[in-house]
């Protein structure tokens, strides 16, 4: 199909409004008490499927099209999905709002009998097979966890529910997003914005570096007298590094600043300040914070996460969970080697996962990964990078194939041609997770 930029971007800035279709919810809440009450009798062989996003919509689907004899739940809390890739363009001005980046389940039910529960899941009980959830207990023969990620709280003093609503963190599309482009929309010209990025590994590495240049466009163009100051914890950019820092010399130097391996490990909501290692005071108009990642709290509390506590070691050909068998962990809830957190990687990880639990359900070997991802990031509205790689198992671990994949051009050519690329991946993977 050719795309048209133009008739794309309209398609992007033509939705209902900043108040239509959010709901997702904040992290830290206090979990939906469970129900004991059985929500769906098991009579024949059953998939369940927890997180309906870039994981475990494609896990439900891909089982449903090899084997229409195994039962499919998937259960999401919300009745639609946020993509977090491209929410940058919103905050940074570009898109109007999140409408063109939400996707339904309606069709996956429809054209492929994934059966869809919304519900908040409390409890996983792997010796009973069980799935305890808001609305009810299911029962399974094989789990697909893709809970994405959770948010290490205690790692930032005085970051809470209440500080989110202040300085929000803006990463897991939706509610979150609207505020903090409505703060920046609110701030005056000559205001500052603090942006804080975490240690990795963390959702979507090149994401803070992205959010950066979107909200220096911003500035740019709507605030020229302000400036962004970010606050990496990181020693450098932890992904694309000198494409990044050309990106930001050569459009947004009199409007950023980028300040590595500077932790921020305290806030303070009622000055909008935050401290550096609990020392350094920094303080902003707007700030954004972006707190340390672990898995989501579903997985945690399924005792799924590894000796670090934070994230799902996984067998690297299955992504059968090493902690738990029968359950499978996928997306950037797990360790998966080389392969980042990202959305294009859990595409991937969920059709490998998908294609071997066929085939642990009828008896069959198990065939090994072979895995992709590339990541697009915007520089400008109209310029953006990317990095790929191919993945495949070797000793027991997903590592990158040598010689596979790379970066954009560092002269920019191809920038231009890129951005059209991106639009593409956006509306084919949303249309893939959706149909």
């Amino acid at each position: 199909m050719t795309i048209d930029r133009r008739d794309f971007l309209r398609l992007l800035g033509a939705g209902a409004g900043a108040g239509a279709l959010y709901g997702c919810a904040t992290p830290g809440g206090a979990p939906a008490v469970g129900s004991s009450k059985e929500l769906m009798p098991k009579t024949g062989r059953r998939v369940v499927v927890v997180g309906g996003g870039y994981g475990g919509t494609i896990a439900a689907k891909y089982i449903r099209m090899m084997d229409k004899s195994i039962e499919v739940v998937l259960i999401e809390r919300n009745d639609h999905f946020v993509s977090c890739p491209f929410s940058n363009l919103y905050i940074g001005g570009i898109i109007k709002d999140l409408t063109p980046l939400t996707i339904r389940y309606d069709k996956l039910v429809a054209n492929h009998g994934v059966k869809f529960v919304q519900a908040e899941v409390t409890a996983v009980d792997p010796a009973a097979k069980t799935v305890v959830t808001s609305q009810g207990t299911l029962k399974y023969d094989r789990l697909i966890l893709s809970p994405g990620i959770d948010f290490r709280l205690g790692e930032v003093k005085g970051y809470d529910a209440a500080a989110m609503e202040i300085m929000p963190h803006a990463w897991k599309a939706g509610p979150q997003t609207v505020l903090l482009r409505k703060q920046l929309e609110a701030m005056k010209d000559g205001g500052t914005v603090v942006m804080s990025a975490p240690l990795a590994p963390y959702r979507c590495p090149p994401g803070p570096y992205e959010r950066a240049s979107m909200i220096s466009f911003y500035l740019k163009h709507h605030k020229p007298k302000s400036k962004l100051i970010l606050l990496d914890a990181n020693p450098d950019v932890a992904s694309k590094g000198p494409l990044f820092k050309k990106g930001w010399k050569d459009n947004y130097a009199s409007i950023f600043q980028y300040m590595p391996a500077k932790k921020v490990t305290e806030v303070n909501a009622s000055s909008r300040s935050v401290l550096i290692e609990g020392i350094d005071e920094v303080k902003g108009d707007v700030v954004n914070v972006i707190p340390p990642q672990r898995a989501g709290h579903i997985a945690v509390a399924a005792g799924l996460v590894g000796d670090d506590k934070n994230w799902c070691p996984v067998n690297a050909t299955t992504f059968e969970s090493t902690k738990h068998k029968d359950i499978h962990v996928i997306g950037d809830a797990c360790i998966a080697g080389a392969m980042p957190k990202s959305g294009y990687s859990a595409n991937s990880e969920a059709k490998v996962c998908a294609t071997n639990v066929v085939a642990l359900m009828n008896g069959k070997e198990p065939v090994e990964l072979s895995g992709i991802n590339t990541c697009y990031s915007y520089i400008t509205d109209k310029e953006a990078i990317s990095v790929a790689g191919v993945y495949a198992v070797k000793d027991g671990k997903i590592i990158g194939v040598p010689n596979s994949g790379g970066v954009s051009p560092g002269d920019y050519s191809q920038a231009k041609t890129e951005a059209i690329y991106a639009e593409s991946w956006l509306r084919n993977i949303l249309t893939e997770m959706s149909t």
